[in-house]
């Protein structure tokens, strides 16, 4: 499955400061989110991440943190912090069933693709549409002809305790995915 050219590339402008105080865009990091394909064909794009609540900006510190994830990436969630990425989910492609100890928001950006529960309940999401993921079972399908490309927001949540047990992080062997720190 051909990735190069499917969909835009992602450009994500960082704000900083000058030396008056005046805002202006970091040169820090190149504008190009670059997307990094798995196994299955699914690509990812670490745009961005935090470690700390609140989050440190001064003296870049935020900065900082974000390139060392740069050359070390982290898993889905990172504890006490936030992780923003986009997702390309080529035609007839689903991810696993799995789960992350974490507030997700996922929307769609470009194209389809429908959000499975573990329930069996789906909803067939376009544009614009937003899914907030609270810790559950879920799958994300594209049974379309077109790429689809969502932006996900995850912060680390404290672990749910479900039907009389506590229940951890579940990522079945994603393809390119590893356990969060």
């Amino acid at each position: 499955m051909a990735h190069i050219g499917a969909l835009p590339k992602i450009h994500r402008y960082i704000t900083a400061h000058n030396d008056e105080g005046k805002a202006i865009f970091s040169k820090a990091f190149v504008e190009e989110s670059k997307m990094k394909a798995n196994d299955d064909g699914i690509a990812f794009a670490l745009s961005f991440t935090t470690k700390g609540f609140p989050v440190d900006m001064n003296d870049d510190k935020d900065l900082d943190v974000y390139g060392d994830y740069l050359k070390d990436a982290p898993g889905l969630v990172i504890t006490g912090g936030t992780v923003l990425r986009h997702v390309d989910i080529p035609p007839d492609t689903a991810c696993t069933m799995h789960r992350t100890v974490s507030l997700d928001y996922g929307c769609v950006l470009e194209g389809e693709v429908e959000c499975l529960l573990d329930s069996g309940e789906k909803r067939q999401m376009k544009r614009g549409d937003v899914c907030i993921q609270r810790g559950t079972m879920h799958q994300w399908i594209n049974h379309n002809q077109t790429w689809c490309r969502m932006l996900f927001v995850l912060q680390e949540s404290k672990p749910l305790k479900l039907a009389g047990a506590t229940v951890g992080e579940e990522l079945a062997g994603m393809a390119g995915v590893r356990s969060s720190d």
